[in-house]
């Protein structure tokens, strides 16, 4: 009914031209009725899409936190519908869980090359200092967890995929005793220095000489890193 319709009308206007514009008229209408007919509709990427939604919820997880950030921005920053981000994902949970994943699959400290240093203590004192200069932007993951830290089932769900991802990478790095333990404690230490120096400025470390806080933390990293002395044992 639409189509006869909008053939009418246009029929009524064609009797104002003259031939040659009528035949132009024409070959307009009928081609371009053609051109939608046949236009090809337009296949979303889904691997694209599922892309661009995890990095606005890096993004958005790492400026505002697991309760600042909302599903329907993210949504926007990834250009679609807060229930396509509902599709690929499932849940806000599960998003976050992925975006934390994501960033642990980029390890800054904990590369392999790092791992392998025969003087680990001072490789990874040297590469946080590095990745801790005034000016530089905090490492993504960092600012994730640092922001959602308040929120219950982030911190939940951030302890899981610590203790799955950084803290076992470390464990398994090291031998001995309490490995578990001490893994942990070099993240813990990681991470307060990323706080006092990175965030909160304390002038102390801040401003301070790289190599006279890589001389003061490549010990306190190696130590951990072999593990306490046995009663007995001499250094």
């Amino acid at each position: 009914m639409e189509r006869r319709l909008a053939v009418a009308i246009a029929r009524s206007y064609l009797r104002v031209y003259t031939s040659a514009e009528t035949q132009s008229l024409q070959s307009y209408i009928w081609s371009g009725h053609t051109l939608m007919q046949n236009a090809p509709a337009r296949r979303r990427n889904a691997a694209s899409t599922r892309e661009a939604i995890l990095t606005s919820a890096r993004q958005a997880f790492a400026r505002a936190g697991y309760d600042g950030a909302g599903v329907r921005e993210i949504a926007a920053g990834a250009g679609v519908t807060a229930m396509l981000v509902n599709r690929y994902f499932g849940s806000k949970e599960q998003l976050f869980a992925e975006a934390l994943a994501a960033t642990a699959a980029e390890p800054t400290i904990l590369t392999q090359e790092n791992l392998k240093s025969s003087n680990l203590g001072e490789t990874i004192a040297a590469t946080l200092v590095d990745i801790t200069k005034s000016g530089d932007t905090p490492l993504e993951g960092f600012l994730i967890m640092l922001h959602s830290a308040s929120s219950k089932r982030a911190a939940e769900i951030g302890r899981e995929q610590i203790e799955n991802g950084h803290q076992k990478t470390m464990a398994a790095a090291l031998s001995g005793d309490l490995a578990p333990q001490r893994a942990a404690l070099v993240l813990s230490l990681v991470a307060g220095f990323q706080v006092m120096r990175q965030m909160i400025g304390l002038s102390a470390l801040a401003e301070a000489e790289p190599a006279d806080l890589i001389k003061i933390l490549a010990p306190l990293f190696q130590q951990l890193i072999d593990g306490a002395t046995k009663p007995g044992q001499v250094d």
